[in-house]
């Protein structure tokens, strides 16, 4: 069975996630969950802070856990770290930036192995970049405008850290920047949607808001969303 996909809204690994990463822990099947946690969207920042701080907060919650370090392209290619996935419980990529972290997996050996992963039951998780890169759609925070994301969470897109966001506001700007066909998630810090497309739940101490269209609807955890995504 194809596994479980986590789009988390951001400040993982801290206080206030414990609920939520032991629902992705449980997700994995295993126990204990072997996780890979993968800082490679803060390469350009401070990764192995990132990736310790995963590692040490997963262990405390019962996870065996460890670092995956893919910082660039090359290692993205290197068949030694796609290896490295082959019976991982999760796999959680951290925060930081999106179009580093985009640029980096798109196209490469890791995006294909993480497929792989995902299709043998896997739980793929992401916080933040994490998340939207996951997503059909990417909006670009530096850059500007949408591009195409690596599609792992088909159908919709991921606004994260939503919390101080006004819906209304949102729901409007959105209706000139993307395809009504598009399903756009305002995900809150330390909230996740955790499953897969047609059965996604609410999971995190936050709100997710639905934006389909000129519409919008809010979910807190334990909420499933609407079965047609």
């Amino acid at each position: 069975m194809a596994g479980e996909i986590a789009l988390v809204g951001g400040n993982e690994f801290r206080v206030g996630c414990e609920e939520m990463d032991r629902e992705i822990l449980r997700a994995s099947g295993q126990d204990p969950a072997r996780v890979l946690v993968v800082p490679t969207a803060a390469a350009w920042y401070t990764p192995i802070d990132s990736a310790d701080h995963g590692v040490r907060h997963l262990t405390k919650l019962g996870a065996d856990a460890s670092p995956l370090m893919v910082l660039d392209r090359a290692q993205a290619d290197d068949p030694r770290y796609c290896q490295t996935l082959v019976g991982a419980g999760v796999i959680y990529f951290a925060g930081g930036s999106p179009d580093y972290l985009l640029e980096t997996l798109q196209g490469s050996l890791l995006e294909e192995a993480l497929r792989q992963a995902l299709a043998n039951g896997t739980v793929l998780a992401g916080s933040s970049a994490g998340a939207m890169v996951m997503g059909a759609q990417m909006r670009r925070p530096q850059l500007g405008g949408w591009v195409e994301g690596l599609g792992l969470a088909a159908g919709v897109a991921v606004l994260p850290h939503h919390e101080e966001k006004n819906p209304a506001e949102t729901a409007l700007q959105l209706q000139g920047e993307v395809s009504p066909n598009l399903t756009v998630l305002g995900i809150d810090a330390r909230t996740g949607v955790l499953g897969r497309p047609g059965r996604w739940r609410v999971v995190g101490v936050g709100r997710v808001v639905v934006y389909q269209g000129d519409k919008w609807a809010s979910f807190l955890s334990g909420d499933r969303l609407p079965a047609q995504l």
